[in-house]
């Protein structure tokens, strides 16, 4: 009997010494989320962006980045894992840490709502309303097989972040509009974006904004301007509503398709946008196709 309880304590001890002096973290919040990992984190980088406070030490795949938090004297370090359930359920555990009073947090969490606590609760519950009322605001509909049709366009070049894409497309917009109007150009379709370069965990994309025409024999008189010809291929595609700023989502279910099919892609979409978002209106009313090509198909 003896023996158990010196073996007990000594477990006890160690346990104690474990969590204390080699646990790296203060306080683990659990949660979940009606919608797909990579929605999470493309929405916490837009979170970290508007604020001030925030920024994104390290993304790792769709599943799992780090932040850091200022909170006047303190720095707060969220390590996120998010593991989904299924197509439309994301478990995610928050892994939080005071840099500086981390000890003090390790002591007083376990018994009594520290400040620390306290304002971590606080934050993810910020989060999590920002994150459902994200869900509430885009579609993604069903993964289909279909052929994109050829489309000879006029285009622009842009080199940006995956959350400043739209930006770069409506700064663009008068520029292809008017030169279409300038030159007399038949449109042949809506607006597209064609990526030519994608780095999912940087988030940095380079992409060809195109209108499509009837193809014409013109010379351009503005070097940022080209005629491009985006061949017909064999993609998947599903069909986005929403606002267009967050169109990217649907990448990522076309991505995760195709994973879990076995399916070979480009990993560089196509958008072909319906709706003029300058008109205003409900953007769930606003509709994109979202081509993913499968492999070899460029």
């Amino acid at each position: 009997m003896k023996k158990v309880v010196i073996l007990l304590g000594t477990l006890l001890v160690l346990g104690i010494g474990w969590y204390l002096f080699v646990y790296p973290y203060d306080y683990v919040v659990r949660m979940q989320a009606k919608t797909f990992p990579a929605a999470i984190t493309q929405t916490l980088k837009l979170w970290a962006k508007e604020n001030s406070n925030m920024s994104i030490l390290e993304q790792k795949g769709t599943e799992s980045l780090t932040m850091e938090l200022s909170f006047g004297d303190s720095t707060h370090i969220y390590q996120w894992e998010i593991i989904p359930i299924h197509d439309s359920l994301s478990k995610v555990k928050v892994y939080a840490k005071d840099e500086v009073h981390s000890f003090k947090n390790k002591i007083g969490v376990p018994f009594s709502d520290t400040p620390f606590k306290k304002r971590t609760e606080k934050t993810l519950k910020d989060f999590l309303i920002i994150i459902n009322e994200h869900i509430e605001n885009f579609r993604v509909g069903a993964v289909v097989e279909e052929q994109f049709t050829e489309k000879a366009c006029l285009c622009t070049a842009k080199e940006t972040s995956q959350l400043e894409k739209a930006n770069g497309m409506m700064r663009d917009n008068p520029l292809l509009s008017g030169t279409i109007l300038k030159y007399g150009l038949e449109p042949n379709g809506p607006p597209l974006i064609e990526i030519t370069e994608w780095n999912k965990e940087a988030g940095f994309l380079k992409y060809n904004f195109c209108y499509p025409i009837k193809e014409k024999d013109t010379l351009l008189d503005n070097p940022e301007l080209f005629f491009r010809t985006i061949a017909t291929m064999n993609a998947l595609k599903a069909e986005y509503n929403g606002n267009y700023i967050t169109s990217d989502r649907a990448w990522y279910v076309l991505s995760d398709f195709a994973e879990k099919n076995n399916l070979a892609i480009s990993g560089l979409p196509i958008e072909v946008f319906y709706n003029n978002p300058n008109l205003g209106g409900d953007a769930l009313q606003w509709k994109a196709e979202i081509f993913m090509p499968l492999q070899d198909a460029r």
